[in-house]
């Protein structure tokens, strides 16, 4: 993948980008490694790293399970002045169309078609619960400034309310961007839509037990 060109593309005139590569043996201490980065930002509210370790795990494993290839990469910024946080997740493998046209129920499915159904709820290729990208777009729809899915020659766009599909250029693989506000305080059950606990999940994981009573 052309980090040079995800960097001036997504991140341009931006410092202290962070960039980790990932596989399937080292996903889990790269996921951890950048949800604790951002709990260094005492300013993040913990609901919303509640709500997003969730959604950044499965958006990541996503990678492992549908793209065929066995790399995948991140890239995070926080921004203390406009309390936005960046995330890219990215791949070069077979792309959404690809992966969904797996399953008979979408093996006609159109490319920009793909890009729009892929954030519904039990959307999947066969290989997953289509649980992730959903919740993704719930966090999008809460607290999102701008949300990027880019896949083969189309890109799905939301921004300002407003979402639009276009044909813009190839990406080989998929692309997920998106901007968050991290001052909201936010229900992070109500992200994966109350069928697990996402709260108790990132407490167990990353908050120690003398700190939990100081996050109520």
């Amino acid at each position: 993948m052309d980090v040079a060109f995800l960097l001036d593309k997504y991140f341009k005139g931006t410092k202290d980008v962070s960039i980790d590569v990932f596989d399937a043996q080292t996903l889990n201490d790269v996921y951890k490694d950048i949800i604790r980065s951002m709990t260094s930002h005492f300013e993040i509210e913990v609901s919303v790293l509640q709500a997003l370790s969730y959604c950044l795990y499965e958006m990541m494993d996503n990678i492992q399970i549908h793209s065929g290839k066995p790399l995948g990469m991140a890239m995070t910024h926080y921004d203390s002045r406009e309390k936005t946080l960046s995330i890219l997740i990215a791949d070069d493998g077979k792309g959404i169309k690809a992966s969904l046209s797996e399953n008979d129920a979408y093996k006609d499915i159109a490319e920009a078609d793909a890009l729009k159904i892929c954030l519904e709820d039990k959307i999947t290729d066969g290989k997953g619960l289509g649980f992730g990208l959903y919740t993704t777009s719930r966090l999008v729809d809460s607290i999102g400034k701008e949300f990027i899915l880019h896949s083969g020659t189309h890109k799905l766009e939301r921004k300002a309310g407003e979402q639009t599909v276009s044909e813009n250029g190839l990406w080989q693989g998929t692309l997920i961007y998106m901007v968050i506000g991290t001052s909201e305080e936010i229900d992070p059950n109500q992200i994966v839509d109350h069928r697990t606990d996402a709260a108790e999940e990132y407490n167990e994981t990353f908050v120690e037990t003398n700190e939990l009573e100081t996050l109520w």
